[in-house]
């Protein structure tokens, strides 16, 4: 074999690997039809059926009594605080929707519920209270937040869903939490949400590289993609095509979304 020969047969040994590394790390887990029925051609309320006027904020007991009284599915965040309390809560700080310049995550129950939500009578909610108030009214998309205590965090939502009986399905950005999920709890259905790389603020390149592109699949095998509404690349295209569900966020006005979307994430207008 000539050296022109030699250089095509590397050449085609060498993407014949990099295809192959790429496949591995971008495969998702396809979920049975039994799984993935509850959470198909759904619309999920993002933080609750939340008002623009600020009467029913996000992510507290009124704007998840609102989704449950119009039968639509629920998105919402968690966090944990220093006693071991599982929150209802978005931001990893206090600051836009409390006015108290504290990371979330470091204060305890009994600080938190001192506070109110935007200025309102309504308070941050125990993760308990909102199960209760919805009470399986529809499905629901929980956010496990990343934080110092995630995998505890885990392991407390773990415990408190074992006693709700609604149809809940789980998603992160971190794909240690939706891998933690994997093999801890393999029966509830998986997300990893992601967005486009500019999106990663203060994340290294490379990082928000292969967040952004369904890269780290091969750490969580989620069964879906939730994702930023627009334009997608390629790597999370080629996941969808290997069977992951489509998700997409946030919709904010009638027909926003991603094309043949298995869920859609909304707010401040009702489907």
């Amino acid at each position: 074999m000539g050296k022109f020969g030699k250089f095509l047969l590397g050449t085609a040994i060498t993407a014949a690997a990099v295809s192959a590394a790429a496949t591995y790390a971008l495969a998702p887990e396809k979920a049975n039809k039994e799984k993935a029925a509850p959470f198909k051609d759904k619309f999920y309320a993002h933080r609750g059926l939340h008002s623009k006027d600020g009467t029913a904020p996000e992510n507290s007991l009124e704007a998840f009594r609102r989704a449950a009284e119009k039968g639509y599915g629920i998105e919402l965040d968690v966090h944990l605080t220093t006693d071991d309390k599982v929150i209802v809560f978005h931001d990893d700080d206090l600051k836009r929707m409390c006015g108290v310049d504290r990371a979330t995550f470091d204060l305890s129950y009994e600080e938190i519920k001192e506070l109110s939500l935007a200025g309102t009578e309504h308070k941050i909610p125990l993760f308990t209270e909102v199960l209760e108030i919805y009470n399986g009214a529809g499905p629901m998309v929980l956010e496990i937040k990343t934080c110092p205590r995630k995998y505890e965090l885990c392991e407390k939502v773990y415990e408190i869903l074992k006693n709700y009986e609604g149809d809940v399905c789980i998603e992160s950005f971190d794909p240690r939490i939706v891998g933690w999920w994997k093999k801890n709890a393999p029966e509830y259905l998986r997300g990893q949400l992601s967005q486009p790389m500019k999106k990663y603020d203060g994340q290294p390149k490379i990082l928000a590289f292969l967040l952004s592109s369904g890269l780290t699949n091969f750490i969580a095998r989620p069964n879906f993609i939730a994702y930023h509404i627009g334009k997608k690349p390629l790597g999370i295209k080629i996941a969808e095509l290997m069977g992951a569900m489509k998700f997409s966020w946030t919709s904010r006005e009638k027909g926003e979304q991603n094309k043949n979307d298995d869920g859609v994430i909304f707010e401040h207008y009702e489907p």
